[in-house]
């Protein structure tokens, strides 16, 4: 059975990676979010602060446009995230169900080999009580 506890082992493996990926990329994309809202806030306040709000008047803030180029690569990649989130997620579920496929055939390995050292021990209790039985009941 070394080889079943080792491939559980390697199942688990592979799932703890598996979530690792998926909290990984969760994180970057809050991170992301977190930036485009500070960039969104810093723009906001640069338009402020400069009077213009169309992104096409001559005299737009420089760094107003830097800002919002930013954003929008970083909403982007935050898309981009999350089409790789829905994968990651996918590969975690697989991997999990390949690890209860395998700890259930494990479970029921042993719950049979339970039944077999069972009836092996029913079978040494049967013969000695028929031992006893034939010796007219007396102690050994």
């Amino acid at each position: 059975m070394k080889s079943r506890e080792t491939l559980i082992r390697l199942k688990k493996f592979q799932v703890d990676e598996k979530r690792r990926k998926v909290a990984q990329i969760e994180a970057m994309i809050a991170e992301f979010d977190r930036i485009a809202g500070e960039l969104e806030r810093e723009i906001k306040v640069e338009q402020d602060r400069a009077g213009i709000h169309d992104p096409a008047h001559f005299a737009y803030p420089t760094y107003a446009k830097a800002a919002t180029a930013r954003r929008e690569n970083l909403r982007h990649s935050t898309d981009e995230l999350r089409v790789q989130l829905e994968d990651a997620k996918s590969a975690l579920g697989e991997a999990f169900e390949e690890l209860k496929k395998v700890e259930m055939l494990d479970e029921r390995d042993q719950a049979r080999e339970k039944a077999e050292e069972n009836a092996r021990e029913q079978t040494e209790l049967d013969r000695i009580a028929a031992l006893r039985f034939n010796t007219g009941g007396a102690p050994a």
